[in-house]
């Protein structure tokens, strides 16, 4: 029998500013489920996956940048669905704190 587990978002790696950590929290049925920690991000790195993923901002406050240069802020409790390779990044996160996401990663299609 498998047991379960238990966690909070807010234990984790705490990232230096104008950085990002991960920390992998779940992987079932081809889905991972992420932590991700940011802080005080100014035009981070380009992301652009193979697979879908679900970004919900528990705290903080970011601004997202897509390849078309469109921007979009967000709030804790604010969500993204980004399809499978769409050009993403964090161009800006809070620098007053850190600022945390609960990311999930399905599987491609």
């Amino acid at each position: 029998m498998t047991l379960p587990r238990f966690g909070s978002l807010l234990e984790g790696a705490s990232p230096s500013a104008g950085t990002e950590s991960f920390m992998e929290l779940a992987r079932a049925g081809g889905a991972r489920v992420e932590r991700i920690a940011s802080h005080a991000v100014t035009y981070g790195d380009w992301y652009e996956q193979a697979w879908p993923e679900f970004v919900l901002l528990v705290a903080g406050s970011a601004t997202l940048e897509f390849a078309d240069g469109s921007t979009r802020n967000l709030k804790p409790s604010d969500w993204t669905f980004l399809p499978a390779h769409c050009r993403h990044r964090v161009i800006w996160s809070d620098p007053a704190g850190e600022t945390l996401w609960l990311a999930v990663h399905l599987p491609a299609s």
